[in-house]
């Protein structure tokens, strides 16, 4: 693929170059920069706005994310919100206890999320620079160049590797031409938040005209509304209060334009994937690569989960390390993800924002919801917790493929007696092999990309004694048996960390941002 979208303007600009160029620094953004140097690679992130989001966005971290920050070490800073053990499915209760550290959904408003996710791109190394407005790219097969307005003027970037993380309006996708089949929206929500006003707590509450949902936390009341029926138009911006408040009126009756209007937007049920996460030295991520309605707060945590698959894939390809394919596994893997979730998200959708005939769906589904086993499967698909990759090796077990479940272990050997969970195990972003008392028999040594633990599970523990897992750096078992001796698991090794080398040291994180080289 070649693409040259460059200003002739841009011939004087400052030159920068780095392992990685990230544009947009949305909590995907910001999370892939972490994960690339936590894994050896440079990286500078340009973004267009001058902090992080001032808006109320997105507000919910679920229970995958939750481990995701805690195996980084994240949750001290991250403090402890408020937990609602209750999410919903299509605007129908659904109890999201499943087992996890965190079950539930999480309430951490998006700037908190991008300013501890941007603190710990800085302490890594990450370069960033705000107010830079990416113009112009050309990608070849060594290299992209990418072209930028900031405020000391043009800037170039040279770049081994480029990541577009820079939402649903994404420039780069844009630039490369990258086809984004799909569906706009039909459906629209208008979405307020307000000072001064009372409503009645409403959660989702459908009425003869459409759907209202509102609630008041510390002063400000946000309230949600849809007219069913009513056809979406093309916007240049935001809606004015003046329509919120007149839907509102017409669908509920109460009049909350006296109210003061803190922030307002609109979201369509859009519906869209790129038919590709990797168009040669470009990649995609977030919601730069799919593009659906924010319902239960999914966005947000399906472009979280996306960048911590690609980051330490691609640091791996930048060391020089990474085996043959593992580059494109990130496409493979995270683009089922993404379809399987655009189409929960479709389902409700409909069930939402459906008129009086889709009520016999939502009775049914009332009363699936009740048995455990609908249950759980729902609040696998909306928490992240069910996401299982294929594993290729050792896939008979029941953790293959799925993420390494929190759990309380007491090491053994070195370190002997000690007490660990297993999310401080993939603090250094490296793979891990668990021996949970497999033994010693042929264990093979991979070099610092690979941390061997031994450790005994405690009562009661999702972990068996005697297993041995092979852990990704994101946390995903990609190898499971019951003797390190297996030639099984120096398949899955080669497959996942390529050859071993005993000579390579572990990635080294310097304190120089990309800016400053």
């Amino acid at each position: 693929m070649a693409a040259d979208h460059r200003d002739a303007a841009q011939d004087t600009a400052q030159a920068l170059r780095t392992d990685v160029l990230v544009v947009g620094a949305g909590p995907a953004g910001l999370m892939l920069a972490c994960e690339l140097r936590l894994g050896g690679a440079e990286v500078l992130v340009l973004d267009e706005r001058p902090g992080p989001t001032t808006e109320s966005r997105a507000s919910t971290l679920h229970a995958r994310t939750m481990e995701i920050l805690d195996s980084r070490g994240l949750l001290d800073v991250l403090g402890t919100p408020p937990c609602e053990p209750r999410g919903h499915f299509g605007g129908i209760g659904l109890d999201l206890t499943l087992p996890s550290s965190h079950p539930g959904q999480w309430k951490v408003p998006q700037r908190r999320t991008e300013e501890i996710l941007q603190d710990r791109a800085a302490a890594l190394g990450a370069g960033l620079r705000r107010c830079h407005r990416l113009t112009g790219l050309s990608a070849g097969t060594d290299e992209v160049t990418a072209d930028a307005l900031g405020p000391d003027g043009p800037v170039r970037v040279s770049a081994r590797y480029l990541v577009g993380c820079d939402g649903e309006d994404s420039t780069v996708r844009r630039l490369v031409g990258a086809a984004f089949p799909g569906s706009d929206a039909r459906r629209e929500l208008l979405r307020a938040d307000v000072s001064g006003v009372r409503t009645a707590d409403r959660r989702f509450q459908r009425l003869p005209d459409g759907l209202a949902i509102s609630a008041t936390r510390d002063g400000v009341t946000r309230v949600m509304v849809h007219e069913f029926g009513r056809p979406v138009g093309r916007r240049s911006g935001a809606p004015e209060f003046a329509e919120v408040a007149d839907t509102w009126k017409r669908v509920t009756g109460e009049d909350i334009s006296h109210g003061v209007p803190l922030w307002i937007n609109a979201f369509g049920d859009f519906d869209r994937q790129l038919e590709r996460y990797r168009h040669g030295r470009v990649l995609f991520a977030g919601d730069a690569a799919h593009q659906q309605m924010p319902s239960g707060g999914q966005a947000l945590n399906l472009g979280v989960q996306d960048a911590f698959n690609l980051g330490w894939k691609l640091a791996a390809e930048v060391r020089g390390d990474a085996p043959e394919g593992l580059l494109d596994s990130y496409h493979t893997e995270r683009h089922a993800v993404g379809a399987d979730v655009l189409a929960n998200i479709r389902a409700q959708t409909r069930l939402l924002l459906g008129g009086p005939e889709i009520e016999p769906v939502r009775a049914v589904l009332a009363g699936l919801v009740a048995l455990d086993d609908v249950r759980i499967r729902l609040a696998g698909a909306v928490s992240g917790l069910s996401v299982r990759y294929d594993p290729a090796e050792g896939g008979g077990h029941p953790l293959s493929g799925l993420r390494l479940p929190p759990a309380e272990l007491t090491r053994t050997g070195a370190g002997s007696g000690a007490a660990i969970r297993t999310p401080e195990l993939l603090r250094d972003g490296r793979g891990l092999l668990l021996d949970l008392g497999a033994g010693a028999d042929g264990a093979p040594a991979w070099g610092a990309r690979v941390e061997r633990v031994t450790a005994r599970p405690a009562p009661g523990s999702p972990l068996t004694a005697g297993d041995a897992l092979l852990v990704r750096p994101d946390g995903y078992v990609a190898w499971a048996g019951r003797s390190t001796g297996d030639p099984s698991l120096r398949s899955a090794l080669r497959r996942w960390f390529g050859e071993p080398d005993r000579t390579r040291t572990a990635p080294h994180h310097s304190t120089e941002t990309a800016a400053e080289r």
